[in-house]
Order: structure tokens, then sequence, then C-alpha cells
């Protein structure tokens, strides 16, 4: 189904309202969004911004109301319910924020991952090995047979991820995964994606309202109104005396119609209300406070 040139997630111009007794909601208003095969991306954006909405788009479990969505060569708005099962069991792993979504709390750490596989449709006689192999990427074999209740909440979501892995999935979706966890614990779970990412290649997005998710990811998107408005790449260099130095660039997002979001750290800064000032130099486009009328009257 995936073409290796094509971009592994999709968004063009995604639209999805919600109606409930006559009032319409708008919770992605026009969301561009691009992964690459093999990349690690955090989204983040506060409540309310569509960022969980987009999730469960890319998850199967809704659809758009208009725009393009493509995950893992799949059009996610012409699935068939077929397609669809087989989506969500083949190409696609899912991890909650709540530990009690991810595991089947009467199961054992290495059953819940077997029973992923049984769904899944995984031969017998390579499940054993599979359930060792995963939870040893993720680094909790020591919980194989453990039941979720005697695990902390770092090594259920250490497991839920091997649960979510147990198909084999293109893509690793995360909604929250640290959101009920400490600093500390939230970094053993986020080198875990890591490690899947890295090692499996695995592409992974992680959706979280949490910014120091961004210190474990090479790009970070921000989400803002239903749109994409800014993206932070991260990358290392090392100089000619081998100092190496870690450079975060801000980018804004601008969509076919020119229209873009500028960071409120920015607008805040400058006082940046209601209208701006444009100028086009030869290779930049400056943004300056404009005077109210009044000002400019006089």
């Amino acid at each position: 189904m995936t073409n290796a040139t094509e971009p592994h997630i999709f968004c063009s111009d995604v639209v999805r309202i919600f109606s409930a007794q006559g009032v319409e909601v708008q919770a992605l208003q026009g969301l561009n969004l691009r992964v690459d095969r093999g990349e690690m991306v955090a989204l983040i954006g506060a409540s309310g911004s569509g960022k969980s909405t987009l999730l469960t788009i890319l998850s199967g479990l809704d659809t758009p109301t208009a725009g393009i969505a493509r995950c893992a060569g799949y059009d996610l708005l012409a699935l068939s319910r077929k397609e669809r099962v087989e989506y969500q069991r083949h190409s696609v792993g899912f991890v909650w924020q709540q530990t009690s979504r991810n595991l089947l709390p009467y199961l054992t750490a290495g059953e819940n991952v077997a029973m992923a596989m049984i769904v899944a449709g995984t031969a017998k006689g390579s499940r054993a090995q599979r359930v060792d192999e995963l939870l040893e990427l993720v680094d909790v074999t020591y919980c194989r047979d453990r039941l979720p209740a005697q695990m902390s909440g770092g090594e259920q979501q250490r497991v839920a991820i091997a649960v979510a892995l147990a198909n084999s999935p293109e893509i690793l979706l995360a909604d929250e995964p640290t959101g009920e966890l400490d600093e500390a614990t939230s970094a053993e779970v986020l080198e875990a994606m890591r490690s899947v990412n890295e090692k499996l290649g695995t592409t992974v997005l992680i959706v979280t309202h949490d910014p120091s998710v961004s210190g474990h990811v090479r790009r970070t998107v921000q989400i803002r109104d239903g749109r994409t408005s800014t993206e932070v790449l991260r990358r290392s260099e090392v100089d000619e005396h081998g100092q190496e130095t870690h450079i975060a660039e801000e980018f804004a997002v601008i969509d076919r119609v020119g229209r873009l979001q500028l960071p409120s750290a920015y607008t805040d800064a400058l006082e940046l209300r209601d209208r701006v000032r444009l100028s086009l130099e030869s290779d930049r486009v400056e943004v300056r406070p404009s005077k109210s009328p009044s000002e400019t009257a006089s």
C-alpha cells in the first residue's frame, strides 16, 4: 500500500466539524502536516487545539469532514470497513494516555503482548520469541510475568508500547503517553519510543500538551486553533575543536493561501494586535507593529 517516496503521514487542508443540537464546532480548520517515513515527531498543543481530533483521524477511529488525509498509503477519507480493520490491525499501533486502555488488567505483560499478536493473526510458533524481543526493546523484560497492577506507571506505558508494536506497524501513534507520569519516568518512556524509532525504523508521532517532550525529538510541530502553526527543528553540529553544539530553529507554517500563525511570544513581545505593518525586502518579509488609525491621522 505504501510508496517509499510519499510522506508516511500526509494531511492537507483537513477539516473536522462536529455538530450537536444545531451547534457546529470546527475542531480542525484546514490543518496541514507532513511526516516522512522513519521520522519521530512531537505534535504539541493546548487543550482544545485539535491535536486529539487529528490523532483519532490518523488512527482510523474517525473520518475528516473535508481535506486530504493519508497514512501508511491509505486514504483515510475513503476506507471501506474491511480496509479500516486491515489498516488498524497491521499499519498503525496506538498508545493511550490512560494505562487502563492499553493493557488488560488480568493478563501479564507478556500475555498482553501475545494477545495483541493473536488479534493481528501472528503465527503461534513465532509469538513467544517476538514477545521477548519487544519487551527487551523497551527495557521491561523483567515485567514479563507481572500483572499491570504489579508495575509502575512508566513500566505499564513501556509495556503498552510493546503491545502497540505487536502487529509490526509502520507507524506508532501516541496520545499523551507521559501525561500521568513524573519527569524522570516520562523521559524513560520517551527514550523507549526513540529506541523503537531508531532500531525498527518505525515512524513515531507523539501528541502531547507537554513542551518538555520537544527535547526528545528532532522535530516539533505546534498546533493551535485547529491548524499547525510553527515547527522547531533540532540538529547537532561539531566544530573543528570537536565541540558539539545543539541548534534549534523555529519556523512558521504557511498554508496554500498565505496564512501563518506567529508564536504568541513574538506577538506579545512586540504588542502585535489587530493588524500589522508589512514590508517586502529582497530576501524577507518584515512584520512590524502598526500605528493605530488615530496615530496615523495625526
